[in-house]
């Protein structure tokens, strides 16, 4: 019994002692990267080949999808996309804004994307949208930008 606890102790400072290494505020695509909940953004970042655009100065605003967004997108359209990475680029980067848009600074109107379209941004008392989608989680600060979590995928009109 008293092996179990020396370990469970061992083990709970080595964990404390990690968190207090843990790196400062990182690029929006290992943030992305690092963030369990968009784990398939993340993959779909890599597979249009956006990671290192993403690590670059920026800065940049993301509307990341969460895993459960990219769940509810048809199989047929996700399959579409995967096969396809101009239209996936396409669709990826209308989710990133040029510049860093926090939350605070959300003005109801249209925003240029990266990939050229406009999308609706829209706030009102503490809820912001990003065209149909909702913010769960704003101001995920990164090096380069800012991540904001939203419950859907944006797809740009004719994708």
């Amino acid at each position: 019994m008293l092996n179990r606890r020396l370990v469970f102790l061992a083990a709970t400072i080595a964990t404390l002692a990690g968190c207090a290494t843990h790196p400062g505020p990182v690029s929006v695509a290992d943030t992305i990267a690092t963030t369990p909940q968009l784990s398939t953004l993340s993959g779909l970042v890599t597979k249009a080949g956006l990671s290192e655009t993403l690590k670059s100065t920026g800065p940049f605003t993301v509307f990341a999808p969460t895993n459960e967004a990219f769940a509810k997108v048809p199989a047929k359209t996700m399959d579409a996309l995967a096969a396809d990475p101009v239209k996936l680029k396409a669709v990826l980067t209308y989710h990133v804004v040029p510049g860093k848009v926090m939350a605070a600074d959300v003005k109801n109107g249209n925003v240029k994307t990266v990939n050229g379209a406009n999308i609706a941004l829209s706030k009102a008392g503490e809820y912001v949208t990003v065209e149909d989608a909702m913010v769960q989680r704003a101001d995920i600060a990164a090096t380069n930008g800012v991540v904001h979590v939203v419950d859907s995928v944006l797809i740009p009109a004719g994708h």
